[in-house]
């Protein structure tokens, strides 16, 4: 069984090369489950018309991150949609649920969103504590994890503490594809980020000269995310349907001809 994770999508350049790649690419990676971050799809937050665009595109489900409630109006989806999923270790008030098991001719595949607490603003709950009583309740062959978060080391810790006992787990958040790609010693394939999707001259999506301004301690404005050519970052990752142990980790690149 072949998995391409797609790391965040940024903005509309970000949905609309993803939506104009995807099909094609299932067939070139030979991929049999999508999953994407969609958190940033409105610069920061998500819609549901874009999570909509997102699904119907091809991806079997999208989890979300820090940004997953800025747009109120995916309330609804989150609550009705199980194919759009929030990190599992908010509030247990947070609309919306943190994990899914979807049918596949492998068999069901289990998907976890997890946030993680170092560097990020907020107290979610503790992600290490949360996945590992979820597997205990919930255990499943075949369980990707998507883990949200800005720290490398919390992001390795975590593939570390669940090396044997998931199948994958990615990072999103950081928006820079790592060249870390490895299967752990127990058959967990792990990535720390899958990069992002979205304009290729920038600066994690945003017009350079605009992120510059922040970091110089200029007046703050609105952030746009930057013209140009686009690119597609994530990683194929091929599991043993059979013992759900992963085989490869293949970091995947996808870059839009095209000058600045």
């Amino acid at each position: 069984m072949k998995v391409l994770a797609v790391g965040d999508i940024v903005g509309e350049a970000g949905l609309s090369w993803f939506v104009s790649r995807i099909r094609a690419l299932r067939k070139e990676t030979g991929a049999d489950f999508i999953a994407v971050n969609g958190e940033n799809a409105c610069g920061t937050g998500i819609t549901g018309r874009q999570a909509g665009e997102l699904l119907d595109a091809g991806a079997d489900v999208i989890t979300l991150g820090n940004h997953a409630f800025r747009r109120q109006e995916i309330f609804e989806e989150l609550e009705d949609n199980p194919r759009i999923l929030r990190p599992m270790n908010f509030a247990p008030q947070s609309p919306g649920q943190g994990w899914g098991e979807y049918e596949t001719r492998f068999g069901t595949v289990q998907v976890i969103n997890l946030i993680g607490r170092c560097n990020l603003d907020f107290g979610p709950d503790n992600p290490f504590l949360m996945v590992e009583k979820h597997l205990k309740n919930h255990p499943c062959r075949l369980t990707l994890v998507d883990f949200h978060a800005e720290a490398t080391s919390e992001k390795l810790a975590m593939a570390y503490h669940l090396d044997g006992k998931v199948s994958a787990l990615w990072g999103t958040h950081t928006h820079v594809q790592t060249s870390d790609g490895m299967v752990l010693p127990n058959g967990t394939g792990y990535l720390t980020d899958l990069g992002m999707t979205g304009p290729k001259y920038s600066v994690l999506g945003v017009e350079p000269q605009q992120s510059i301004s922040m970091f110089r301690g200029d007046p703050r404005q609105n952030f746009k995310t930057a013209p140009g050519p686009r690119k597609l970052e994530g990683a194929v990752f091929t599991i043993d349907e059979k013992t759900g142990r992963c085989t490869a980790v293949q970091p995947l690149r996808l870059e839009e001809a095209g000058g600045k």
